[in-house]
């Protein structure tokens, strides 16, 4: 821009033709490779696509990829995973009787024309309760059906380095591996105090396959209170809008210090890539495998009748969604389509609550 034989710098017309008559003819430079320039940059047309990836990489990334704890749940001897799906009401047991000292046989519920058993529990609005156990029991099978091929043990995941109590840390305290109701009573524990949602634990368990994936570490007896307590704090963080704050844990868990909780969340996220992003199509892959976990381990959700309010919330919803996709259905059938691929849109109303 400084230059003289700039076009950006006004002169006169004998000035410039006099600095023109100094220029050299233009000689064009040879191309530097990418070498020659000292530039290593990858070009992004090289760079390694996360979707070319293999799929068991990162389950939790990839919607169509398995979870890993319903693969670690059908490799275990003492439950026999049913590959064949059947309806959440067939697989309910509920025990009837009218006497209460002497209970009655175990009854099937189900759903006829006037009566219909549902359970409170869906992909937005998932029970609270039902929920923590099936994590829990994820968790376990995780511990349960770990590799044993002695991956490393991070030091900010090591209970003994890092005691959530001032009690003493027993010396096998890496040997025994923990039930799944005292995996379920931690995390019990930690959702009640901090008054957290269902979807809070889906992602939770979401994080925690993650770190397994990125960090390549096993979860054991030795780690997996911090590890289970990292991603709660992060899910929690991620996913609420009023999040508890890192001092809070401190006032559920007395014995642990704030600076701990800092350098528990940092480590974490450093593990995680700071990937913390969960797509909806994630959540509901694990939401649903969930679903399955406990289908096939007897943990099936509470079914009650469905009540005439509850019929007419679910008709009001369908009614709202029916609305709200009527342009975009109007806008599909006037969509002109080849002759050659020619495909009609078929619309289902869904009822989602």
């Amino acid at each position: 821009m400084g230059n003289t034989t700039s076009c950006c710098v006004s002169s006169s017309p004998k000035h410039r033709r006099n600095n023109h008559s100094r220029l050299e003819p233009y000689r064009p430079e040879p191309e530097l490779s990418r070498e020659d320039t000292g530039c290593n940059l990858q070009h992004i047309s090289d760079r390694e696509n996360i979707d070319d990836l293999p799929m068991e990489y990162n389950p939790s990334d990839h919607p169509r990829a398995s979870t890993i704890f319903l693969s670690k749940s059908q490799t275990d001897g003492e439950f026999c995973f049913r590959e064949k799906r059947k309806s959440l009401y067939i697989n309910h047991f509920t025990h009837i009787s009218e006497n209460k000292h002497h209970p009655g046989p175990v009854r099937r519920k189900y759903s006829s024309c006037s009566t219909i058993f549902l359970d409170d529990s869906t992909v937005s609005q998932p029970n609270l309760k039902y929920t923590i156990k099936c994590v829990s029991l994820a968790i376990f099978y995780h511990i349960k059906n770990r590799e044993l091929d002695g991956r490393m043990l991070l030091d900010i995941f090591d209970e003994k380095l890092h005691p959530l109590s001032k009690s003493e840390v027993p010396s096998d305290y890496d040997k025994h591996d923990p039930e799944q109701k005292q995996i379920y009573r931690f995390v019990r524990t930690l959702f009640s105090a901090a008054q957290l949602t269902a979807e809070c634990a889906i992602v939770t368990l979401v994080y925690l396959e993650r770190l397994l994936t990125y960090a390549e570490i096993d979860i054991c007896p030795a780690n997996w209170k911090r590890i289970v307590l990292g991603a709660i704090l992060l899910a929690s963080k991620v996913w609420d809008d009023q999040a508890v704050w890192n001092v809070d844990y401190c006032q559920i868990l007395k014995d642990i210090t704030v600076e701990d909780m800092n350098e528990l969340e940092r480590q974490f996220l450093e593990l995680l890539q700071f990937n913390i992003n969960v797509p909806s199509s994630v959540y509901a892959k694990y939401y649903f495998d969930l679903r399955s976990l406990a289908e096939a381990n007897n943990l099936s959700f509470p079914l009650e009748p469905l009540s005439r309010d509850k019929a007419q919330k679910l008709e009001a919803i369908s009614r709202l969604c029916d609305d709200k996709y009527k342009d975009l259905r109007k806008l599909a059938k006037k969509r002109s389509v080849s002759a050659d691929n020619l495909t009609v849109v078929r619309w289902c109303p869904a009822i989602i609550s």
